[in-house]
C-alpha cells in the first residue's frame, strides 16, 4: 500500500502533468519524485492530493484542474471513471495514438536495445466505439454504489456490469456500454431486469451463493450473435424460466447456450456447454475466408481491427507461395489458415488441445488443404526432431501471450534460422526482452504499431526480423 503521507505534504499545487503511464494515470515529476494521478492528462496543470507513498513514486488523484491539456475531452460514457474499461476516454484519439506509439518505442529502445529508427506510423482504429466482439459481464448482489446511486434500497442491490478497479466483490450496474454493439446493451438490460422481478438471485461473489453468475454475449462481423448464460446455484425451474424469456424476446439469437459453473473462479473452459437453441457455434469472416467461434474459442475481439493487424503480418512475411511458415502460439489457426493461401505450407503450434481442434476444423471449412496443426507446450513440440521431420521453416509467425515466449522458445528460433521472423505482441515489454536475444542473429527491419483497443492503454506491435548474412 505505500507509508501514509503527512497531511501537510498531501497537497501539491501546480503540478504539470508530463506523461500517460499504461494503467491510464497521469505522470508528473517533481525533483526524484514520480507521481501517477489518477485522470489526468499530459498538459494538464493541476493541484493534486497524494493518497500513498513509496520508496521512488507516489499514487494521487487530481484536486483542481488548473489548466486543461489540449488533448482532454469529456468522455461520452457515462460510467467513466468507475468502471475501469475505457481509462483513456478522457484524451482525444490523435492523442492516445501518441502515447501508444511512444510506450512502443520506448520500451523496445529501453528493454530490448532496439534501434526504432525503422518504426511506421501506428496503424488507428477506424471504429472507436462499439468494436468489441466478445463481453462478459457478472451478476452481483452487491452493487457498487456511485454517488448518484446512494439512495439505492437494500433491496435493489442487483448488478449486472463490470468488476470496479481493485474490487473483487463489487460490479458496477452498466446501463449502456460503448464497447460492443447492439444487441448487447438490449440483451444485458432485459435479463437483468427480468431476473430481478422473477426474484431469480444474483451471485454473491464473497460466499459463492445465488443462481446467476455471468453473461458472455459474443457478436460477429457476419451479424451473428451468441449469448452465453451461466448459472452457479440454479435450480432447474430456474434455468427453464430464464432461457425460455430470452429465446421469446429475442429469436433472432444465432446461438444459445448455459452454464453450470460451481468453481470459485469464472473460467469456463473446463465446464460443459448446453445447448438451448440455435447452434452452438458463430461464423467469422475475413478476406472469404470463414472461422468457426464457439463459446470456448479464442479470436482476436475487435474483428475489423484484427484483419488490419493480419494483413500486415503477412505482408511482413513477404510470401511468395513457396515458403514454409511456422506459426507459433496459432490458437484457432487464424494467423495459420490465413496466409496458407500464399504459403506452400503452414504448420501450427498451440498449447490449448480444443483451439488446436478449432484451427483444423477453420482449414477444413475453408477447403484449406496445406496446413498442419499440432497441441502442446512450445518449448516441448518445437524439439530439433520436430524441425527434421517438418523441414526447417523459411518463415517464423509468432503470436504469443502477454508473458512473451518462453527462452527455450527463442533460442529455438534462433537453432533454425528462418530467413524471416515476424514477431506480433499484445506487450511491447515483454516483446522487447524477446527481441534483445533474437538481434544475436537477426536484424529489426520493420516495426509497426497496431491499436485494437481504442480508449485503452492496449497496443499490438508487429515487429519483422531478417536473418543476417
Amino acid at each position: 500500500m505505500g507509508r501514509r503521507i503527512p497531511q501537510d505534504k498531501r497537497f501539491i499545487a501546480d503540478v504539470n502533468i508530463v506523461d500517460i503511464a499504461e494503467e491510464g494515470k497521469g505522470v508528473a515529476k517533481q525533483d526524484e519524485l514520480v507521481m501517477f494521478i489518477e485522470h489526468a492528462v499530459p498538459g494538464d496543470i493541476a493541484d493534486v492530493e497524494l493518497l500513498r507513498k513509496k520508496k521512488s513514486f507516489a499514487e494521487g488523484r487530481l484536486v483542481t484542474l488548473k489548466s486543461a491539456s489540449e488533448h482532454r475531452v469529456d468522455p461520452f460514457c457515462p460510467h467513466f471513471g468507475t468502471c475501469g474499461g475505457c481509462k483513456w476516454q478522457h484524451m482525444n484519439y490523435a492523442a492516445q495514438l501518441h502515447f501508444k506509439q511512444q510506450y512502443v518505442d520506448n520500451a523496445l529502445k529501453r528493454l530490448g536495445k532496439v534501434d526504432t529508427s525503422c518504426m511506421e506510423d501506428i496503424l488507428g482504429s477506424d471504429q472507436t466505439e462499439y468494436y468489441r466482439n466478445k463481453l462478459e459481464f457478472t451478476f452481483s448482489n452487491k452493487r457498487w454504489l456511485t454517488t448518484v446511486d446512494q439512495d439505492v434500497p437494500p433491496a435493489d442491490m442487483h448488478a449486472l456490469g463490470f468488476h470496479v478497479p481493485g474490487r473483487f466483490d463489487k460490479i458496477l450496474d452498466i446501463d449502456h456500454c460503448f464497447l460492443q454493439q447492439d444487441p448487447s446493451n438490449a440483451i444485458r438490460n432485459a435479463v437483468r431486469d427480468f431476473a430481478v422481478t422473477q426474484h431469480i438471485s444474483f451471485y454473491d461473489l464473497r460466499t459463492h451463493e445465488g443462481a446467476l453468475r455471468n453473461l458472455i454475449i459474443r457478436t460477429s462481423s457476419t451479424g451473428e450473435v451468441m449469448l452465453i448464460v451461466v448459472f452457479a446455484y440454479p435450480t432447474e425451474e430456474q434455468i427453464a424460466l430464464l432461457m425460455a424469456f430470452i429465446h421469446e424476446r429475442f429469436p433472432a439469437l444465432t446461438s444459445l447456450l448455459y452454464i453450470v459453473n460451481q468453481k470459485r473462479n469464472d473460467t469456463i473452459f473446463d465446464q460443459d456447454i448446453h445447448l438451448y437453441a440455435g447452434r452452438d457455434f458463430i461464423y467469422e469472416e475475413m478476406e472469404g475466408l470463414r472461422f468457426k467461434v464457439g463459446p470456448k474459442s479464442f479470436y482476436q475481439t475487435n474483428s475489423a481491427q484484427a484483419y488490419e493487424l493480419y494483413k500486415i503480418t503477412r505482408e511482413f512475411a513477404g510470401l511468395t507461395g513457396r515458403e514454409l511458415v511456422y506459426d507459433l502460439y496459432t490458437g484457432a489457426g487464424t494467423i495459420a489458415n490465413f496466409v496458407a493461401k500464399s504459403a506452400r505450407a503452414v504448420v501450427g503450434v498451440e498449447y490449448v488441445p480444443s483451439a488446436i481442434e478449432d484451427a483444423k476444423i477453420n482449414s477444413s471449412i475453408n477447403g484449406i488443404s496445406n496446413t498442419t496443426f499440432y497441441a502442446g507446450d512450445m518449448k516441448d513440440v518445437l524439439t530439433a526432431d520436430f524441425v527434421e521431420r517438418h523441414g526447417r521453416p523459411d518463415v517464423v509467425i509468432t503470436d504469443p501471450p502477454r508473458a512473451g515466449m518462453h527462452v527455450d522458445v527463442v533460442h529455438r528460433i534462433l537453432e533454425m534460422e528462418a530467413s524471416k521472423v515476424v514477431y506480433v505482441s499484445c506487450n511491447a515489454a515483454t516483446q522487447a526482452r524477446d527481441l534483445a536475444i533474437l538481434q544475436e542473429k537477426y536484424a529489426v527491419s520493420r516495426i509497426k504499431p497496431v491499436d485494437m483497443f481504442p480508449h485503452t492503454q492496449h497496443v499490438e506491435n508487429v515487429v519483422l526480423l531478417t536473418l543476417r548474412a
